[in-house]
């Protein structure tokens, strides 16, 4: 080993021994420092030409091309940490031969080449999981964010079925949201034991994101030699490689899945729980999409941890609020101890709590749903026994304290802040028992078998649903709970110190980091993961109601998209503004858009000037429908715009007959939107007036941003949506034949607002025959060309059959059906809800 790295061309030396197992549809070389040697599996051959014996021991340029060489070397100097890996697509490792996805990591002080046969998909993973993630960012509310997870993780791998599975705090798993193949019985909501997945492999999961079997009875092959001179093994667990344990192929086999597939979901290093991909016959799927699949579940996990984040950040700080007001107060009036009692109303609000008590040298206070007196000393006797000089929680009483199982129905869980030295007072928080119907997938509690192999155990074979009710149990106490405790505690030890300098010092931090992300927002306002997050921090202030925020920031979210529609329907191209103003009027004020008056040449903005405008035009509707000429029956707006002897776009808003107008009493981020956006943005000018008759605007866009219009066209949103209502509709599960994965997703979401109650997704003539065969569609739309093939074959299946059907095509004129197929009607890429819609109404109404 040299301090540049391994010589990957020449060695002296016997080979080192290596003990390990990998799947059949590869093969693995590793390479030491000391001893420069080939370590194969034993269906090296298959790949490389030559028995895996007379390649053990040879320099590795004897095996491989030096072009190849060159290539591993340039990767292995990214590689950075112990579980760093990289990887290589499409690379031919002899000459003349077949072209390799290589998997490249460090195993110690080892080197392990891994390489599977190109399948040439040229997928660009990252462009695919971007769009994969912007779909996963226009999703609100968890349940909605994981369900989307799902289904696009099962259209970009094809398995039958895929599930995020979660773990709970006592290590068992459920399944939260699932996309499966329509005639296959759904998992969602079953639990499965902790015993299930042990430790070890959980352990496997953090390390390593993505883990395939392509079919759980193929061939496996051990890794030659077997172990080093030292009788050290070859750690393979970051390997994309490695075969598993039988006892997890039997657990498979006994669920009926032939072939898996799994990506870690991580929340903060550790493991949350995992995409589970099964299907009812072998699958393999390329190195490039796994590494695609391992992007997007990343990324999920990141989105996943901001959003649960942003939760808990806004309810810590609701509960700083409290705490630091409490402080204030408690401070101001040299409030000791004892005197904490006074104040149990602002500290229940605090910590979410049903109930709350105080033990303060040895007088008893209770508040709401708790113990009783002698139950609570009792209980603090507990707390004096233990160790721990920090906040303790608990969700079972019962379960560390076995008086507590007799007061459940009152105080299930609690919340233990300890506010003196030893002997300890106590402030103590109590949440009700929560009973839940808990289903199992089968009995948790059924004993194992052990198995042929005497101590080894057997997986259990019965996945029935099993359920039983769970009684003594509250609502877990999460991580933020105890970070407010701790803080509590702290503050209350430190005898109630005096916080006016910090709370200052916080306060001026917090209001530049506002000023940060409203700055941060204006400049990645293109960026929509940025953009989201920063549209839903600054929309926090001035809602006091969770339905008020919702609708904020939905309001705002909407504009973008309707914004980012007009502006993609030519490729990301300059958007009208009439459009613009017209689509925000009829999407927001409905009936009252007739009361929004349009003056002028239509002009066409650039992208990044359109997204600008679209905020602004949706705060001044917004707050002219709360507070302006649109509140009432009576007021109008009228919107004129024109250019300048520069060249520039002067927008005047102005608004009259609507009541009496009073300027804001506070700066929200609406209205800093209005003023500061263009001038940031695009350098222009923003004036806004709050005169008594009614508000009014000047708006300059700059030159660069400005083009006039070649033909002036209403505004379709409206209108395409009624014409929608009009067409056909479907019922029952359509079949979608489509190669490219995006185009899938959207035709999936098409039919379903006509109707479908399932869509399937077929990417391949096989694909779509089995689905087919598993259960007749009532419609299918079928893509004509598939790559390689045309979807032919499936529409004479379909016709056989008498089921509905159309293609769909992007080469115009030039397809021609099969004439044995009859008059199938066919439509022309990029179609649309209402063009699909239309041509069911016409061809099978």
């Amino acid at each position: 080993m040299t301090e540049e790295g391994v010589d990957l061309t020449s060695c002296d030396r016997e080979p080192i021994h290596i003990l390990g197992a990998v799947q059949s549809f590869g093969f693995l070389v590793a390479v030491s420092p000391d001893w420069i040697v080939v370590r194969a599996s034993e269906n090296a051959p298959r790949w490389l030409g030559r028995p895996v014996a007379d390649m053990l021991g040879e320099p590795l340029s004897d095996i491989l091309d030096g072009e190849a060489i060159h290539i591993i070397r340039g990767h292995l100097q990214t590689l950075r940490g112990a579980d760093a890996i990289d990887r290589i697509f499409d690379t031919v490792l002899q000459e003349g031969g077949p072209a390799f996805d290589i998997a490249l990591h460090l195993s110690g002080a080892d080197i392990v080449i891994e390489a599977e046969p190109s399948t040439s998909e040229h997928l660009n993973a990252g462009n695919l999981v971007r769009g994969m993630v912007g779909r996963l960012q226009q999703t609100t509310g968890f349940d909605p964010f994981c369900r989307e997870a799902v289904r696009q993780m099962r259209a970009l791998t094809g398995f039958d079925r895929v599930m995020v599975y979660r773990f709970d705090s006592d290590e068992s798993g459920v399944v939260i949201a699932e996309s499966v193949r329509s005639n296959l019985d759904p998992y969602l909501g079953l639990h499965y034991p902790a015993s299930d997945i042990p430790k070890q492999a959980r352990a496997l999961y953090e390390r390593n994101w993505l883990r395939i079997i392509a079919d759980v009875d193929g061939e496996n092959f051990a890794v030659l030699p077997q172990r080093d001179p030292e009788g050290r093994p070859l750690d393979l667990s970051m390997s994309t490689l490695r075969t598993v344990s039988p006892i997890h192929l039997e657990y498979l086999r006994n669920m009926g899945v032939a072939a898996s597939l799994s990506v870690s979901i991580l929340r903060g290093g550790k493991l949350w729980g995992l995409f589970a991909c099964h299907h009812s016959e072998p699958r393999h799927i390329s190195l490039e999409r796994r590494t695609g699949a391992e992007l997007f579940g990343q990324m999920f996990s990141w989105i996943l941890e901001s959003r649960e984040r942003e939760a808990e950040v806004a309810y810590e700080a609701k509960s700083r609020e409290l705490h630091n007001r409490l402080m204030g107060a408690m401070a101001s009036g040299g409030t000791s101890l004892e005197n904490i009692t006074g104040f149990l109303d602002d500290i229940a609000g605090i910590v979410t709590c049903d109930g709350i008590g105080v033990w303060v040298n040895g007088h008893v206070t209770l508040q709401g749903a708790t113990p009783t007196v002698e139950e609570f000393t009792g209980l603090v006797r507990f707390l004096n026994r233990t160790a721990a000089s920090r906040a303790f929680a608990t969700n079972e009483i019962g379960k560390v304290h076995r008086p507590g199982a007799d007061f459940t129905e009152r105080a299930a869980g609690l919340l233990a802040v300890p506010i003196s030295r030893a002997p300890r007072d106590f402030l103590v928080f109590f949440r009700r028992e929560i009973a839940r119907t808990v289903t199992w997938a089968g009995n948790p509690d059924k004993p194992v078998t052990p198995g042929p192999n005497g101590i080894r155990l057997t997986p259990r074979k019965s996945f029935e649903a099993w359920s039983e009710v769970v009684h003594g149990q509250s609502a877990p106490w999460t991580e933020a709970d105890l970070r407010i405790a701790e803080s509590l505690r702290i503050t209350l030890l430190e005898v109630i110190l005096r916080l006016t300098d910090s709370a200052e010092k916080e306060r001026k931090t917090a209001q530049e980091r506002q000023e940060l992300l409203i700055a941060e927002l204006n400049h990645r306002v293109r960026n929509i993961l940025n953009l989201i997050r920063g549209i839903v921090a600054q929309s926090r202030s001035g809602t006091d109601s969770v339905e008020a925020f919702a609708a904020v920031v939905g309001g705002r979210i909407q504009a973008l998209a309707r914004a980012h529609d007009q502006i993609t329907t030519t490729n990301w191209g300059p958007g009208s503004l009439r459009d613009l103003i017209a689509l925000e009027a009829e999407a927001y004020l409905g009936a009252r858009a007739d009361r929004v008056c349009l003056a002028g040449v239509d002009m066409l903005l650039e992208p990044q000037a359109f997204s600008t405008l679209a905020l602004v035009v949706h705060e001044l509707m917004t707050n002219s429908a709360k507070y302006g000429a649109l509140s009432d029956g009576h007021g109008r707006v009228d919107v004129r715009w024109e250019t300048d002897a520069a060249g520039r776009l002067v927008i005047r808003w102005s608004e009259t007959d609507g009541p009496p107008v009073k300027p804001p009493t506070r700066r929200g981020f609406g209205t800093t939107l209005i003023e500061r956006s263009i001038p940031y943005e695009l350098q222009g000018e923003a004036e806004i007036t709050y005169a008594l008759g009614g508000v009014t605007g000047r708006f300059v866009v700059p030159a660069a941003f400005v083009r006039i219009a070649p033909v002036t066209k209403a505004p379709a949103g409206l209108r395409n949506a009624v014409e929608t209502e009009r067409s056909a509709r479907l019922s029952g599960t359509a079949l979608v034949v489509e190669d490219n994965m995006i185009i899938a997703l959207e035709a999936e979401e098409i039919l379903t607002s006509l109707g479908a109650s399932a869509v399937d997704m077929a990417a391949s003539v096989h694909d779509a025959l089995r689905l087919i065969e598993s259960g007749k569609p009532k419609f299918a739309l079928l893509d004509v060309n598939l790559g390689s093939e045309t979807s032919v074959p499936v529409a004479r299946r379909l016709a056989a059959l008498g089921t509905p059907f159309a293609f769909a095509t992007g080469y115009g004129e030039s397809f021609r059906i099969p004439p044995e197929l009859g008059d199938v009607p066919m439509i022309k890429k990029p179609y649309t809800a209402d063009s699909l819609g239309k041509m069911l109404a016409a061809r099978f109404s």
